[in-house]
């Protein structure tokens, strides 16, 4: 690449870089408003102040950031390239010999760098951020505890309830919620342990608690006695809503820990698709990010013999929001059917950059 190429690059990755920080700020301010916005209702609740809702929500920055940046590199980088394309500046850079290729790795070169830098980000401050934003929401929820290594407790009466992990289940009005590695202690009031209940997994459906695989430990003055219980119900006052606002999700998870839990759960015979799913989205996070800008980039190369800018700036901006959508109806129908998720990861971004660029190849 010649000196010229090389400067011309750079002023197109800066270029790029300033409209998609601009974007990304934009959106992710708006986004935090409306965050801070929800959870108003609950101030004055069991000591829930304003400076809680305003920390909790401050706290879900890095995770929102993370989340967005996908959609904010397209709009980003095809409003950097409209920006330029808009005072001829891309035509000048074509005529003095800037190949289209070189534009595109100069486009490409902030937005790569970004996600590599928010994957950094998300993994050690964000998921840290996302724990002390869900213990701060929780404040509210009275008698419910969140511990980081041990899953969720609450308490019932005399019980004290323990779930290592788990996870929402279904769609709609059906969801219900899975947990898995369930113990409940049962205490006297003189705080003598009385029974310990253990369950290899515990789902509440239509605001019934269904215990299966159980073994209950009694601790008697004569005595231990265990026995294995099967499948059985569990009345109880704890519901769905109040587990799932401390419970821990795989969003609160780094990328190791969300390892460990998909060995356990699977170690133990356990569905591991909501972890595995987040595993392997952590992965292939980059690789969407630099497929999808790619598959857009033709929009900004198509406009530079035939104009028009704006008209093919917005069909880019559609298609690569609507890709972003695609993917995550594959991986949903890779969850639904129970295929290999890392196929979803990977044909869906690879399909819509196939499409784009055979747009531009009967354009040019």
């Amino acid at each position: 690449m010649s000196r010229v190429g090389r400067e011309m690059s750079l002023y197109l990755a800066f270029s790029v870089l300033k409209t998609t920080l601009l974007v990304w700020a934009v959106l992710l301010g708006f986004d935090l408003i409306i965050g801070f916005y929800g959870t108003v209702s609950n101030v004055g609740k069991s000591g829930y102040t304003v400076n809680y809702a305003l920390l909790s929500t401050l706290f879900t920055a890095p995770r929102k950031a993370y989340a967005m940046l996908p959609s904010v590199a397209i709009i980003g980088l095809l409003l950097g390239l409209g920006q330029l394309a808009s005072k001829s500046e891309l035509i000048a850079m074509a005529s003095v010999g800037v190949s289209r290729l070189q534009i595109a790795l100069g486009a490409l070169l902030p937005v790569m760098l970004l996600s590599v830098l928010m994957i950094f980000i998300y993994e050690t401050v964000g998921i840290a951020s996302e724990k002390h934003s869900l213990s701060l929401k929780s404040y509210k929820a009275g008698n419910l505890l969140m511990a980081r290594q041990s899953g969720v407790w609450a308490k019932d009466g005399d019980l004290f309830f323990n779930a290592r992990s788990g996870s929402a289940q279904g769609r709609g009005a059906s969801a219900w919620l899975e947990l898995s590695d369930v113990r409940l202690y049962q205490v006297a009031g003189d705080g003598v342990l009385m029974s310990i209940t253990r369950a290899k997994s515990a789902s509440n459906r239509d605001r019934q608690w269904l215990l299966k695989g159980v073994e209950r430990t009694r601790f008697k003055e004569d005595g231990i006695s265990v026995e294995n219980l099967g499948t059985i119900p569990w009345n109880s006052q704890i519901t769905d809503e109040s587990l799932q606002a401390t419970l821990t999700q795989p969003r609160h998870l780094g990328i190791a820990e969300l390892r460990s839990n998909i060995d356990y759960l699977e170690g133990n015979k356990l569905d591991a698709k909501v972890f595995k799913t987040a595993y392997w989205g952590r992965w292939f996070y980059p690789f969407k990010i630099l497929v999808l800008c790619l598959a857009v980039i033709p929009f900004a190369f198509g406009s530079l013999r035939s104009g028009g800018f704006g008209k093919s700036l917005f069909i880019g901006i559609l298609v690569g929001i609507g890709a972003l959508l695609f993917e995550q109806l594959a991986v949903n129908f890779s969850e639904i059917y129970r295929a290999d998720v890392r196929i979803a990861y990977v044909l869906a971004p690879l399909t819509v950059f196939a499409l784009c660029w055979g747009y531009l190849a009967k354009r040019i």
